[in-house]
């Protein structure tokens, strides 16, 4: 657990899960973290988009599966959501499937667990990466196998897996050199049919890497829903500040013991991009970037704004239904909220 800790504390790339001890202490360590961190992202994504719920789901990366269940909490199943998580980690994987057989959710139970390096997405056997080996396919909702040999009126033949109408890639380009990094990006952008979506640390270099996933997706085509209110250049890029976010984490008992705190919760700090293949939905007419300022009277707001870059509101009492909504607006969330005309109200 010692050394666990020390490398997800430090500057260094994630420590190596090496036996089910490891992968154990990670679950307990960090699974609730990477769990609420995916969810705001993904809850951010279906705010923008509230018609579009994917149909199938692919988790790259995925470990013990933490984004699969995340997903499974924002988006509800009316019916059969194939999903498939691909790391490295055989450990990881292992308890993931276990953890995954009490799940609730159909996906989370019936979800696929494939065994893959990631970096090497055309090497070796030929096949679709998340396709089983013993010749069964990768079904798509309602209907036929997918085959590799054939193309896709998408956009999606091109990629080495199979598509998935989400893909997600949470807490695993730092542990990959830069041009690996690229190419699992430029791979999750061939291979979703409906939305990409990139999870990293929120300090200065998860932005970083999530500045470069963001640049290569709209490069390849992609519209960002969130955080974004546009796909132009980030207005932080190049500054010292960097777009991040904080998702609260309730802590258990054993969650307490494990990280030796006392209090209840913690805050998870992330950076993140939503983006779509086709039209979705429309991003936020801004985001909230800092936590609110509350005055006697008055909330002040740090935005991100489509047409003036970072800016700063103030919201006064005197604007009724506008003001309230200040109050209780997050860091991270939309603004200004659903529903608001403009006006300030009475």
């Amino acid at each position: 657990m010692e050394r666990l800790i020390a490398g997800y504390r430090g500057d260094d790339p994630a420590p190596a899960l090496r036996d089910r001890d490891d992968v154990a202490a990670y679950a307990a360590y960090r699974m609730p973290a990477t769990f609420q961190a995916v969810r705001a992202a993904l809850g951010a994504l279906a705010d923008a988009a509230p018609g579009w719920t994917p149909d199938s789901h692919l988790d790259v990366g995925g470990g013990t599966g933490a984004a699969v269940w995340a997903a499974a909490a924002v988006w509800p199943e009316d019916g059969p959501r194939p999903t498939v998580v691909l790391d490295h980690a055989g450990p990881a994987l292992a308890l993931g499937r276990e953890l995954a057989a009490g799940a609730a959710a159909p996906a989370v139970r019936a979800a696929q667990w494939r065994r893959e390096a990631l970096g090497a997405a055309r090497a070796g056997s030929g096949r679709v990466r998340n396709q089983p080996a013993d010749g069964a396919r990768y079904r798509q909702p309602g209907g036929s196998a997918h085959d590799p040999a054939v193309g896709s009126a998408d956009g999606t033949a091109g990629s080495a897996w199979a598509p998935a109408g989400l893909v997600t890639v949470s807490y695993v380009l730092g542990e990959l050199p830069e041009d690996v990094r690229r190419e699992v990006v430029a791979e999750a952008a061939r291979g979703a049919r409906g939305a990409v979506v990139v999870v990293e640390p929120g300090t200065p270099d998860g932005y970083r890497r999530v500045l470069a996933a963001r640049r290569q997706l709209v490069d390849a085509g992609y519209e960002v829903l969130a955080p974004c209110p546009h796909s132009a250049r980030c207005p932080m890029e190049g500054t010292a500040d960097w777009c991040h976010f904080a998702a609260r984490v309730q802590r258990s008992a054993l969650h307490r013991r494990v990280k030796g705190g006392e209090l209840g919760h913690e805050d998870e700090k992330f950076s993140y991009v939503a983006a779509v293949r086709v039209p979705a939905g429309a991003p936020a007419p801004a985001r909230v970037v800092r936590h609110p300022q509350l005055r006697k009277g008055l909330v002040l707001l740090e935005l991100c704004t489509a047409g003036e870059g970072l800016a700063r509101t103030t919201v006064s009492k005197r604007q009724g239904p506008r003001y309230r909504a200040a109050r209780h607006v997050r860091w991270g969330g939309a603004w200004p909220p659903p529903g608001d005309d403009g006006h300030d109200g009475a």
